[in-house]
């Protein structure tokens, strides 16, 4: 048998079948030249492949120093392989989750959920994302080798209610001293020209690519074909309500005879950064329904009001931001998702919808000529979607920068499922206390 196992031919085979298998799921056939390569490798050694090892070393032993190069060296090339292709370590920066997910989640990203995506720039620094280490504006990519989106083979497709790590839709643009916030919004915020202009407080303005843009993560409320509509915090999903989560939060706020013990905000699970004092014996928290429950009991509370926005009151920051569209945060829609080869009707009315989706998702030239909407200098009163949309939301309903900011979520910026919790710390607390044990080696949902 160990004969067998040190074969140079059996290894060969192994090698070669992996390796196909793996072309074969690629669907990109040109790779097949690889197989040469591993034929020299195994069987006739013509090319020395590993040229930071010495061929024939006195002894037949490396030095420890070219042990050390060659395991650091498969190592990465192992781990960059399963990240790009299999499974990635993600971290929940922000409070959007809450309570499903919390800030300081450590969990795994499954890119065979839905399928993974070969990378737009194949050449980048391993194990980061877009900026190199130790620095704030560098990039840890080339742009002169680049690849269209394909997305290989998966387990399955992209269900209501799923967890799911995505490329931050409006993150094609960015400032670079303000990379987690939306460059369109600054703008609505600032003025393009400030923007622009003062690089001291916003950075240099910079074009990503698709799989070089933030990272983010939200429960998928919709997918491709669905109608969505929202009404005093209620979803509504083809005219039913949606699946109700115990993790859901909304703000409330909080009235008391009183001051409010931290110890019972620290058992309840409000953090630091969610106690917000609204006015004397007032405070605003966001609440899940148990957790209003239980500030029922605290004989200093008097009362608790969801805190929500009528609905004939228009936020100019929610998508579409156009007055024709006078939604908010706690009302929008009716709306439809888009799914890839649905046509709809164009015209100036619903443009505010699409326009996106035509110019900057899909890649059109997009004009407006005496009220008469040209794709690529055609006029144009219908639209046919090349890829399927999503909508994406937090379940913290009041603090989340979600789809009501930025619109629909293309397909080709979905990067995995959130599956398994393998680490939770607190940043409100230190070691060893910081450590939520009873989140941790724990599935999604």
């Amino acid at each position: 048998m160990r004969e067998i196992l040190t074969n140079k031919w059996f290894k060969f085979a192994i090698a070669a079948m992996l390796y196909l298998l793996w072309v074969i799921w690629l669907k990109n056939y040109w790779w097949l030249i690889g197989l040469g390569v591993i034929f020299d490798m195994y069987i006739t050694q013509k090319v020395h492949w590993a040229f930071w090892k010495k061929k024939d070393p006195p002894g037949g032993k490396q030095t420890k120093l070219v042990e050390w190069v060659d395991a650091i060296i498969f190592a990465v090339i192992a781990a960059t392989f399963i990240r790009m292709f299999f499974i990635e370590a993600y971290t929940i920066p922000t409070s959007s989750m809450e309570k499903s997910m919390l800030v300081g989640d450590y969990l795994f990203v499954s890119k065979t959920a839905y399928g993974p995506k070969t990378p737009n720039t194949p050449l980048s620094f391993p194990f980061v994302h877009n900026t190199m280490p130790l620095t704030r504006t560098s990039k840890s990519y080339v742009e002169w080798i680049s690849r269209p989106y394909k997305r290989m083979a998966g387990f399955g497709k992209i269900k209501n209610d799923d967890i799911v790590v995505f490329h931050f839709p409006e993150g094609d643009t960015v400032a670079l001293y303000m990379q987690n916030q939306s460059y369109y919004q600054l703008v609505r915020s600032y003025g393009r020209d400030r923007v622009w202009s003062d690089e001291r407080s916003f950075g240099k303005v910079t074009h990503r690519p698709v799989d070089k843009r933030e990272n983010y993560i939200k429960r998928c409320v919709g997918i491709p074909g669905d109608l969505l509509e929202y009404r005093e915090g209620v979803l509504y999903v083809n005219g039913k309500p949606q699946h109700h989560y115990d993790g859901f939060q909304y703000n409330y706020l909080v009235k008391t005879t009183g001051t409010i013990n931290p110890k019972a905000l620290d058992r309840m699970g409000i953090s630091n950064a969610d106690r917000q004092n609204y006015a004397v014996n007032q405070y605003i928290f966001p609440l899940t329904e148990k957790m209003v429950s239980e500030f029922g009991t605290f004989t200093n509370v008097t009362e608790t009001e969801k805190l929500l926005e009528n609905a004939d009151r228009w936020n100019p920051d929610i998508f579409p931001s156009d007055s024709r569209f006078p939604w908010n945060v706690d009302n929008f829609g009716p709306l439809t998702v888009p799914a890839k080869g649905t046509t709809v009707k164009l015209n100036m009315d619903v443009l505010p919808l699409y326009d996106r989706i035509i110019r900057v998702y899909e890649g059109n030239q997009l004009e407006v000529k005496d009220n008469v909407i040209h794709i690529n200098g055609q006029a144009a009163d219908t639209y046919t979607f090349k890829m399927d949309y999503y909508w994406m939301m937090g379940d913290n309903r009041h603090n989340s920068a979600d789809s009501r900011y930025w619109g629909f979520v293309p397909e080709d910026h979905i990067v995995g499922k959130a599956v398994f919790i393998w680490l939770s710390l607190d940043k409100d607390k230190s070691f060893p206390g910081k450590i939520r044990l009873g989140r941790m080696f724990r599935s999604i949902h």
